[in-house]
């Protein structure tokens, strides 16, 4: 971590609120030209990115154990002259790249990286077929972000070196987003510190933006351990005091509280350790909680009403109790100057033109999953996203802790088919098929043309800046959730990804041999039911 701090303050040579640049002034017509072509340098390196995403796939790695995707993407940055600080944060598979041309606005592109438990799936093939039974997969499509990321920088670092813009980009990876086990560390450690501003990206079903509070929830990730005492449980059962005794009783506890929490609430939990054998009475026992809410304070006030009913549940069976957190997130807030500025590059690139095959198999998906609509894929833009005024309930995303550090936009980029459960095996399909490999291309030209506004045009950020500091973070401040001492659970997937790694190996791409993944797993696309 140390070193990563000096990395950062060695390069980064201007703060956020304060900057200033000597660039050379660009009209509004030279600007447009050089978004243009860097849109153009984008669609004539979709190759690459198609190739990027396709090996992401493969790969199918959880949190925390994204070994090979990370070495393989910091293996692409570092020949194209960037500089790579692993292990961020303590984190093995985490990264920072960084390339800067100087004095300039601070840059960072993210992305998340990790899949989903049991959602192996054979792209291109609109039904249930695991590539590896009962493996990871790309359930939520984090194989595709990163990808985009790099094409993006790319091609504005080919502009900045010809044109001596300055400034500096920094490419990083969302570990673990599915655990929001990460994010909040970076912040914590102060690799934000001296970032200008956030682009981060995410798979969806359509090309846009928002801006304001979102919908969806912040949480704690929280474990509860408990210890007592082992005995025969036939013998001597007066003999024990059962941990799992206790992990049950705070799972009805907290269940009796659910009928109180307020609807915009959620919880959810799973037992991670439950005993050995029903003979033993458990010595140790831990149950696994995410609480979520709208707010801060509301994600607190849960945190501490469930350590109240992990206390008494001890008590209750005279066993000892110790929790840890695992992961945060914030509930998220998005930069309005930002957000209007993409959306407008977002306007000028539009949607990736669909083929039949492409419609075929989003509509044969849909009717596997009985989605609600049997439509295919979106052929008109969405609108620019509103500030939601009263709050939605729902997921969450560390990002969250990032957006109130620095001003932060998520785009949303066309790779994945409406109407899909999520984290599902369904979502896994279009991952890398052409559908996810033009979604990038189009999200990689509105991302390029956005980083170009912000370094060529410098009253944009100082814009941005007065939205984070006058009106978004006015009244709410950000207050870390994690403390000092705690450190992010590098454990966590370890023994499941060994388990499935050698299998998967045998499924890795190799596009030395193949022009595509589907070509290497003798998919015809689309494969539909008859």
């Amino acid at each position: 971590m140390k070193n990563a701090k000096i990395l950062l303050s060695g390069i980064l040579i201007l703060s956020s609120v304060t900057f200033t640049s000597a660039q050379k002034k660009y009209s509004k017509k030279q600007i447009e030209k050089l978004k243009s072509e860097a849109a153009a340098i984008v669609e004539a390196h979709k190759k690459q990115s198609q190739v990027m995403v396709d090996k992401v796939f493969s790969f199918a790695e959880l949190g925390f154990q994204e070994e090979e995707s990370s070495k393989y993407l910091t293996g692409i940055l570092e020949s194209n002259g960037f500089t790579i600080e692993h292990s961020i944060s303590g984190i093995p598979t985490a990264w920072f790249a960084t390339w800067s041309n100087g004095d300039g606005p601070v840059i960072a592109l993210g992305s998340d990286v990790d899949c989903i438990p049991k959602a192996s799936q054979y792209p291109g093939v609109a039904y249930h077929k695991p590539i590896v039974d009962g493996a990871p997969g790309h359930g939520e499509g984090h194989n595709a972000g990163n990808p985009l990321n790099i094409t993006s920088a790319l091609a504005v670092k080919e502009i900045m070196e010809r044109e001596n813009i300055g400034g500096t980009l920094i490419l990083w990876p969302g570990i673990a987003e599915e655990l929001v086990a990460a994010k909040a560390w970076y912040v914590r450690d102060g690799l934000f510190d001296k970032i200008d501003m956030c682009i981060f990206t995410h798979v969806g079903n359509n090309l846009g933006v928002s801006w304001g509070p979102t919908s969806g929830t912040g949480l704690i990730s929280v474990e509860y351990l408990f210890e007592g005492e082992a005995a025969h449980a036939a013998g001597a059962p007066w003999r024990g005091r059962s941990a799992l005794d206790a992990a049950e009783l705070m799972n009805i506890g907290w269940n009796y509280k659910r009928e109180h929490l307020h609807p915009l609430k959620r919880s959810h939990s799973i037992f991670t350790d439950a005993g050995d054998q029903p003979n033993v009475v458990p010595s140790k026992a831990a149950i696994w909680f995410y609480f979520r809410d709208v707010s801060y304070e509301g994600i607190m006030e849960m945190y501490a009403q469930a350590n109240d009913i992990a206390k008494g549940a001890a008590l209750m069976t005279s066993t000892t109790m110790t929790s840890r957190v695992l992961g945060t997130a914030w509930p998220r807030h998005y930069n309005k100057v930002i957000a209007e500025t993409m959306y407008e590059n977002i306007k000028d690139v539009g949607l990736p033109t669909w083929t039949e095959a492409d419609q075929e198999l989003a509509k044969a998906v849909q009717t596997e999953v009985k989605a609600k609509k049997i439509e295919g894929l979106p052929t008109e833009l969405s609108e620019l996203g509103l500030p939601v005024l009263e709050p939605i309930s729902g997921g969450s995303d560390d990002i969250g802790d990032i957006s109130w550090k620095v001003p932060t936009v998520t785009m949303r980029f066309p790779s994945n088919i409406p109407g899909l459960p999520g984290h599902h095996w369904a979502n896994a399909i279009a991952m890398a098929t052409p559908i996810a490999h033009k979604g990038v291309t189009a999200g990689a030209k509105a991302e390029a043309m956005t980083i170009l506004d912000f370094l060529l045009k410098p009253e944009l950020l100082t814009q941005a800046w007065d939205y984070f500091n006058n009106e978004q973070t006015k009244e709410t401040k950000y207050q870390p959730m994690i403390a000092a001492d705690d450190m992010p659970p590098i454990y966590l997937n370890k023994e499941k990804q060994e388990s499935f790694r050698p299998e998967l190996e045998k499924f890795y791409f190799d596009e030395t041999k193949y022009d595509t993944y589907l070509e290497q797993l003798g998919v015809e696309y689309p494969t539909v039911k008859p």
